[in-house]
């Protein structure tokens, strides 16, 4: 595998690099397990020199790193600007909060007195996708580094100059060697890596098969993991919705960053007495979007990632319709250089089409009218994915109701607003397990440790 950079706005090759050998990689590893032995000593006062000043050159020069996301994978310039601040916002809360999270907690024994301590385990290995890359990476390296951990990052081979960026953005703002380190492998050296007993612990965000691959070898291994998966996510309208706001939040719901977002609003369910309006407006919406160049602010709508990924999402719209779904508006490619995708609504799609059960990492909405809320409950749950969903409705505590009967990892009411970095995110079923971002994410590769104190005599 080679680590290529595209510009799929117009197919241009702008930079290759080869993967690193394994002597390489060896020199790498055991300068990360050197600096283990010296960052878990650091005061966590210490730590946070280093990760705040990473926040604050990535706020001071968000346009700069903005610039690199959207050259690369296609990302609308003013997305990518805000995905380079949000990234600023995680790195900055961890160094803040990570010591107040990992706090002792005191427990209470009958007898004598006991405390809950966390430490660091050592190095973590992070194999992470190309549709948000810096976000994906602030969201390990702000707490991980922070909880006294050192990572190594394997990032998509589609965004190897945001892989570069980050990685020197953690040694600017003075990063010992081997706290952070960028890792050009092979998938045979990756997952070679999780077999290496200096590895005691695997992150991975992507693909179904993906995770399920690293998690199984992680398990052979007895190493602790968590997966963020896919996502096939529920957007409910039921019938008193702000019709106005919901269709603006499905806009930006199934369209932001082009749809390729693993908690994007996938599947639209609407109750019978709304769904002919909502579906007219959703439709016109969409329909509205034209694509440009991402560099351009008034761009409505970018491209997808790579050609690879156009060309698989065609393939599925059209594995959908030979199965019964109906396009009421888009389904091909735009007639224009790039990677641009029609958005695309499909209906009629009836369990037994794949579709029924697929993502669509893109532009591609399916639509579905149901008779109430129960039905709309229960079609939400039917999913092989669980990572989030929305309900819309005028009445809060209904809102809540329905939310609680979502068998996803996150449900938003009245929007689909994951961008803070004290929300927790993750999902259940195939969407994965764990969670990060928020006082948990913080907690996934650190030791709980029982410490007690009781002046008992040994029983006899």
């Amino acid at each position: 595998m080679n680590y290529q950079s595209v510009n799929p706005y117009d197919g241009k090759i702008q930079k290759s690099f080869e993967n690193i050998s394994d002597k390489e990689l060896e020199d790498k590893m055991a300068t990360a397990a050197e600096c283990y032995q010296i960052w878990r000593n650091k005061s966590y006062a210490e730590r946070a020199v280093i990760i705040a000043k990473a926040g604050e050159i990535l706020h001071a020069r968000a346009d700069e790193f903005a610039k690199k996301a959207t050259l690369e994978m296609g990302k609308r310039i003013d997305e990518a600007r805000g995905e380079v601040e949000f990234s600023a916002r995680i790195m900055a809360y961890y160094a803040e909060n990570a010591e107040r999270f990992l706090a002792p907690v005191k427990l209470d024994p009958t007898r004598g007195e006991a405390h809950m301590e966390s430490s660091p385990i050592g190095l973590i290995l992070c194999v992470e996708p190309w549709n948000f890359p810096y976000y994906q990476l602030a969201r390990v390296a702000g707490p991980h580094l922070m909880a006294g951990n050192v990572i190594l990052i394997k990032h998509a081979a589609c965004v190897p100059q945001c892989a570069v960026a980050f990685d020197e953005l953690l040694t600017e703002a003075g990063a010992p060697a081997g706290l952070y380190t960028n890792l050009f492998i092979s998938h045979e050296q990756a997952n070679n890596l999780i077999g290496d007993p200096r590895i005691k612990g695997v992150a991975l965000t992507g693909s179904v098969p993906a995770g399920s691959a690293v998690a199984s070898s992680a398990g052979h291994h007895l190493k602790v993991s968590s997966m963020e998966l896919g996502g096939s996510d529920a957007f409910i309208v039921l019938e008193d919705a702000d019709l106005e706001k919901a269709v603006k939040w499905a806009v930006w719901g199934r369209m932001y960053n082009a749809g390729q977002t693993c908690c994007a609003a996938k599947r639209f369910i609407v109750i019978e007495e709304l769904a002919d309006k909502f579906l007219d407006k959703f439709q016109a919406a969409l329909s509205a979007l034209k694509p440009g160049d991402p560099m351009d602010p008034k761009t409505t709508l970018g491209p997808l990632s790579t050609e690879s990924a156009l060309i698989g999402l065609l393939k599925q719209v059209d594995a959908a319709v030979e199965h019964g779904a109906k396009v009421l508006i888009g389904g091909k490619r735009f007639d224009q250089k790039g990677a641009f995708m029609q958005p695309t609504i499909l209906t009629d799609i009836t369990p037994d089409n794949p579709a029924y059960r697929d993502e669509f990492f893109g532009p591609v909405a399916m639509f579905f009218r149901v008779k109430n809320e129960d039905e709309a409950i229960a079609l939400a749950n039917d999913s092989d994915f669980g990572l989030g969903g929305s309900v819309y409705t005028k009445d809060i505590e209904r809102g809540k109701r329905v939310a609680s009967q979502v068998e996803t990892g996150m449900m938003f009411i009245n929007n689909i607003d994951w961008t803070d970095a004290e929300l927790p995110f993750g999902g259940i079923k195939k969407s994965g397990y764990g969670r990060e971002l928020g006082s948990m994410g913080i907690q996934e590769f650190v030791n709980k440790k029982l410490v007690r104190l009781a002046t008992l005599d040994a029983p006899e």
